[in-house]
């Protein structure tokens, strides 16, 4: 409320102003309720004063329930009905705050809020109560605890607050600024300009922020930007109050005379439709209070400050029979508020009295309220007192719950112990430059730590695995959960779901690299990790992106797609749905079970750890077989002629190990066999001693694998005891190793190794390095026994047993040495050593199975990303671990990709690769897509006529060039529904996106004289089951995507997928409307130059986005989209909206004339409800006011 035209002695309440307060009461007042406050020196106690007999309510007319004093003699300075709770808040000038319980008006609770200055504005929130004061913000629980206290500039002078949503908040008051608080992180957020002297009034609705000045206007601002929208200037001298309700306002207030102020008696009512004033309304009180009170009506009830309250209709006259009196007990009403249910009224006058008036005899504040938690009663005066001093007195006297359960005070004696908590280390620095004088040592505080504020680790192992840089745990997981031991960065990341998709989630939060995530809610996304390590593979890489066949289900073609689009991509997460729909069609991922079931992957059924390693090998064997099904391209021969046989591939060139199985009869018959393998698993020795092995031991163990089996003998022709041995003949450039540890058995040996290696390491050094840091001289020398490790800490060697360098040498006799490698050790010319058959290996990527029960694990890989990659992406030239976990990305040291603690990050695949190895393969890549995939095809469907084409394919001197514009729109039906939860609070929560698929895809000529028309226009068969054909809104029907029954031109999604690819890399223009919905259905990784979308070319920021059928009729007075939609003439009309784009906008040369156009756009939305008449109405914009006023522009 605004106070300037009041009587100014009450903005300088002092308590002095009322000491000599008499305590006789007025007749009215129920004296009972003043609950032991005393009134005068002698301690006259209210309730030895007569209580007032009960008030006979009359059913729907308000009359008097009760009153009560908040805070004797200071002034009541806001009354607020809890919105939550059966409660009533009210505040005093002197900042203290009380609420009442329940229409009795029971007190709950009272607290002070401020020393100094009055309450202003109070706001009931789920957990707590917002209190605004002058430059204070204040949010505490019902019962008086602070949650924050957020202190304002001291110039700052606040009247009132809104809350926008269930976390931002608006306040304003007199300055030329409203400020927009986050309630989440208590920091301001928003600082928007408004005109002075400023606002003290805020409401909303649905369409506007309405603001009210002191100066006697109202404000209407756009609820995004808070701009000023519409403006009434209501009255003269100031403004009072105001309230809205529906399409109407109404505001009190004070008009300018010759004396000064005058309460004006007409109170002015606006029609939010027309946006202008109707008839005011004569009221028979001075109205300093209004509020919509709506039952049947748009009923007004005005209120002075003298206690009259008059009802009537807004629109209607005033009546003086509908006046009654509140009677307050001081000589001013100074608050007034409404409850949610419209049932009860508070006033609170200028004495600290409260008045509650009701219609009903037992109202309730709330329509649905919640149980208000109450203080337990104390028990203690009902129980018996107990004599210690007499020994038989029976303990059974105090009543006992029988239970056969462990009482809570029954601790073990281990749980009884005292522990104290020891004392933090001083930090290194203090000691440093710390100087004593006696026993007492003085040194500056280095700042490192907040003032006074020391932190306590209750366990040793709370940090070992959280020291890392700031990446914030995935929505879903920020409840409050037990400790868990797995680094927030290795945990299962989850997107969640808003009501715009993806648009709205920060995935930069995650990712502030330029490379590229891949997003987990697919289907079988389980192996995001495997993909980013083939494709941070060099060769592999450019292999598979040469690679380009005539089969639909190829995971050769996919993986090459999807390497494209990691290419192109800036740090934006890709997804490979398509990859991973061409993965569920092969027969044989299906037979070793490498397809989950959507309940399977969401509660972690299975072994993750064995599901990759399998997945490893399945892929690299399905590349292999479809790299053989083409001639070995061009790109890969190397500089001394043909890396491989026409047998073979370059995948096998690349991984393949030739070997020699042999087998050894007990009858001396030796058999001899030549094989491949593209991948080796790791055997560990059965040794229970806990003698050290290097890793290089167990690696030669496994790949020269000795082993006693039952095996046929063609000389004994039967099964007889053999000796089986495999030598290798070829070592392969790329070395695969899956680490089978799928048991505790393996997983108590690398423990094992890990801490042997540990304690040799500390053993060498003598124990004398214990602290983290060590000077730069002691660095060069701390490693392993092997030397393959360099760290500047002795903590990093924990949990480490694995090398970052290999070497391997064929020896003569057909033998292998296998053994670890530093970098420090000499290393020849790469030719002249491989000559002798000597390699060295480096680590290139760990795949890690992450144990976590709370949500059944996950997968993620250590990769060292290579030069040319960095080259690439970011321009600079050096080589970085990081850690990919789906889309998060975060570089990290080198050791931390070689620890591995078994308790929660278990080992399942390493690759190493051959030192040079790039330089060994040539490297460019040549685009496979040609200009003929977009000549005519065949359809697959089987009626299909030339009479149902629906496009003409482009001739050879039509192919589109750099620039050209072409238009695009698709069609999706539905795969599996959306899964979703509804909330306690009616909110919905998206858990999993609904999984679309494209169906339809038209291009159409954007230039030329066949401008307009199609030159694609496929339907796309699919062989997964569709839930939802989605009629309505993309015009396909059942049977339009079936071979046998459909009329339609039917294609293959690859086909498809080749013309779009091609039209991108040429460089064409797409124009369209949402374009970024389409591209990412149908899997596209499309630059930003170019997209031309008209759904962000008409559209205002922080508006709504603008449906293409009221664009049409609109801009181009079409009729588009009656029963269902069409792409044809989707495609086409995007085409003619950006044409008229350029047109309204003067090829984009005029900025401000093309906003006048929007506004008018805009405007003419709100009006039509964003919906286009239908024919028997207004049939065209032109013929509008606000149409002809853009065309004059």
């Amino acid at each position: 409320m605004n106070f300037e035209g009041l009587d100014p002695g009450l903005a300088e309440f002092s308590p002095a102003m009322h000491s000599t307060l008499d305590p006789v009461l007025d007749a009215h007042l129920n004296p009972s309720l003043l609950q032991n406050v005393e009134l005068d020196p002698e301690g006259v106690a209210l309730e030895a004063l007569p209580v007032q007999e009960s008030v006979h309510i009359m059913e729907g007319v308000y009359s008097e329930l009760h009153s009560v004093v908040a805070d004797v003699g200071v002034p009541v300075s806001v009354s607020h009905f809890d919105l939550h709770e059966e409660m009533l808040w009210v505040g005093s000038h002197g900042g203290h705050a009380t609420s009442f319980f329940g229409p009795a008006l029971e007190r709950y609770s009272s607290f002070q809020v401020n020393g100094s200055d009055d309450i202003r504005q109070i706001q009931s929130l789920e957990n707590g109560i917002l209190f605004l004061t002058k430059n204070n913000l204040k949010y505490m629980a019902r019962g008086g605890l602070i949650i924050f206290d957020y202190l304002l500039d001291e110039s700052e002078d606040m009247h009132s607050l809104l809350l926008t949503d269930n976390n931002t908040l608006l306040v304003g008051g007199l300055q030329n600024h409203v400020l927009e608080i986050d309630l989440n992180t208590v920091q301001e957020t928003q600082k928007y300009a408004v005109e002075t002297p400023g606002v003290t009034i805020m409401r909303q609705t649905n369409r506007f922020f309405f603001c009210g000045h002191t100066s006697g206007k109202v404000s209407l601002r756009d609820l995004r930007s808070f701009k000023v929208e519409h403006e009434f200037d209501a009255f003269s001298g100031s403004l009072s109050d105001f309230d809205v309700h529906g399409n109407l306002l109404a505001a009190c207030g004070f008009s300018s005379r010759l004396t000064g102020l005058a309460c004006d008696r007409f109170l002015k009512v606006y029609d939010l439709r027309m946006m202008r004033a109707i008839t005011p309304l004569q009221v028979h009180v001075d109205p300093a209070f209004l509020r919509f009170i709506p039952t049947y009506t748009s009923r007004l009830a005005i209120i002075s400050q003298s206690g009259q309250c008059q009802f009537c209709e807004p629109t209607g006259l005033a009546n003086p029979a509908d006046i009654f009196h509140v009677n307050p007990v001081g000589p001013l009403l100074m608050t007034f508020d409404v409850s949610a249910s419209k049932q009860a009224l508070a006033f609170g006058d200028s004495e600290g009295c409260v008045h509650l008036w009701t219609d009903s005899p037992e109202p309730s504040f709330n329509p649905y309220s919640r149980e208000t938690e109450f203080a337990l009663p104390c028990l203690v005066d009902s129980l018996p007192p107990l004599d210690w001093n007499q020994d038989l007195l029976p303990l059974s006297l105090i009543p006992v719950p029988l239970t056969t359960d462990t009482l809570l005070s029954d601790w073990p004696a281990a749980n009884s112990v005292p522990a104290p908590r020891r004392a933090p280390p001083v930090d290194a620095e203090i000691l440093r430059t710390m100087k004593k004088v006696g026993f007492i040592g003085y040194a500056p505080n280095p700042r490192t730590r907040l003032r006074n504020q020391i932190p306590y680790r209750l366990k040793e192992s709370d940090h070992e695995f959280d020291n890392f840089s700031q990446v914030a745990e995935s929505p879903t997981g920020r409840e409050e959960e037990p400790l868990h031991t797995v680094s927030k960065k290795y945990r299962k990341v989850t997107i969640k779901y808003s009501k715009l998709g993806l648009e709205d989630f920060d995935f930069k939060h995650y990712n502030k690299t330029l490379f590229a995530g891949l997003e987990p809610h697919i289907p079988n996304a389980y192996c995001n990790c495997m993909i980013q390590v083939l494709y941070f593979l060099e060769p592999v890489r450019c292999l598979i992106q040469n690679h380009l066949c005539q089969k639909e289900f190829c995971l050769a073609c996919e993986l090459g797609f999807l390497f494209h689009m990691l290419d192109l991509s800036r740090g934006d997460p890709c997804q490979g749905s398509n990859f991973l729909r061409a993965f569920r069609t092969i027969p044989e991922a299906s037979a070793l079970g490498l397809i989950l079931a959507d309940s399977d992957e969401a509660s972690g059924k299975g072994s993750l750890a064995r599901l990759i390693q399998r997945w490893n090998r399945f892929i690299l064997t399905q590349l292999h077989q479809d790299m053989q099904e083409l001639e070995v391209p061009q790109a890969y021969r190397g500089a001394g002629g043909s890396f491989c046989s026409s047998g073979d591939s370059v995948i096998g060139q690349l991984f393949s190990c030739e070997m020699e199985n042999c087998s050894l009869c007990r009858c001396g018959s030796e058999t001899v066999r030549a094989s491949s393998t593209l991948l080796f698993t790791l055997s560990y020795p059965e040794d229970k001693t806990g003698k050290n092995y290097d890793f290089a031991q167990v690696l030669k163990r496994s790949i020269c694998l000795e082993q006693n089996t039952q095996a046929w003998c063609d000389n004994c022709e039967k099964y007889q005891p053999t000796i089986q041995t495999r030598n290798i003949r070829h070592l392969p450039d790329i070395l695969v190793i899956n680490c089978e540890v799928n048991s505790s058995k393996e997983a108590d040996f690398w423990r094992l190794q890990a801490e042997v290696a540990f304690k040799i390491a500390v053993k060498k050094f003598g124990g004398e390095m214990k602290s983290k840091e060590f000077a730069l001289a002691d660095r060069k020398e701390l490693r392993s026994p092997e030397g393959f490790l360099r760290c500047s800490s002795i903590e990093e060697l924990k949990n480490v047993w694995l090398p970052f360098s290999i070497r391997m040498k064929m020896t003569k006799n057909k033998g292998l040495d296998v053994c670890n490698w530093a970098d420090e050790h000499e290393w020849g010319p790469a030719r002249a050593e491989e000559e002798h058959g000597v390699y060295v290996y480096d680590l290139m990527a760990t795949v890690v199975h992450i144990r976590d029960s709370r949500t059944g694990g996950s997968l993620v890989a250590h990769i060292k990303v290579g030069e040319t990659y960095h080259q690439r992406k970011e321009g600079v030239t050096h080589q970085q671990w990081y850690l990919f976990n789906d889309f998060l990305i975060e570089p990290i040291d080198k050791y931390e990709a070689v620890q591995f603690d078994m308790n929660w990050k278990v080992p399942a695949i390493l690759y190493y690769v051959k030192r040079n190895l790039n330089s060994r393969y040539n490297l460019n890549i040549k685009n496979p897509i040609e200009a003929s995939v977009l000549l005519a095809e065949a359809s697959l469907a089987r009626k299909q006529r030339k009479t149902h084409t629906t496009f003409i394919p482009l001739m050879l001197n039509e192919m589109p060039q750099v620039g050209d514009l072409v238009g695009l729109d698709a069609e999706f039906v539905t795969l599996n529904e959306e899964e979703a939860e509804l909330r306690s609070d009616g909110t919905k929560s998206t858990i999993k996106p609904s999984q679309m698929s494209v169906a339809r895809i038209t291009c159409v000529r954007g230039q030329g004289p066949n401008e307009g028309i199609p030159f694609i226009d496929d339907y796309i068969s699919t062989q997964e089951q569709v839930v939802d054909y989605l009629t309505q809104y993309s015009g396909i029907k059942p049977g339009d995507l079936d071979a046998k029954i459909s009329s339609k031109h039917l294609t293959t999604l690859k086909s498809t997928y080749l013309k779009l690819r091609f039209l991108i890399d040429i460089g064409v223009k797409f124009v369209g409307h949402g374009l970024q919905k389409d591209f990412r259905v149908i899997n596209l990784m499309v630059p930003k130059d170019q997209v031309l979308d008209t759904v962000y070319l008409f559209h205002m920021p922080r508006k709504r986005m603008i449906s293409l059928r009221f664009l049409a009729w609109y801009f181009l007075d079409l009729k588009i989209q009656g029963e269902t939609h069409d792409s044809i003439e989707d495609a086409r009309t995007a085409l003619q909206l950006y044409r008229k784009y350029l047109e309204l906008s003067k090829n984009g040369t005029e900025p401000e004339s093309f906003h006048k156009v929007l506004k008018g756009l805009y405007e003419k939305g709100r009006k039509m409800d964003w919906k286009v008449p239908e024919p028997e109405s207004q049939t065209s914009p032109k013929n509008a006011a606000v149409f002809s006023s853009v065309l004059a522009l």
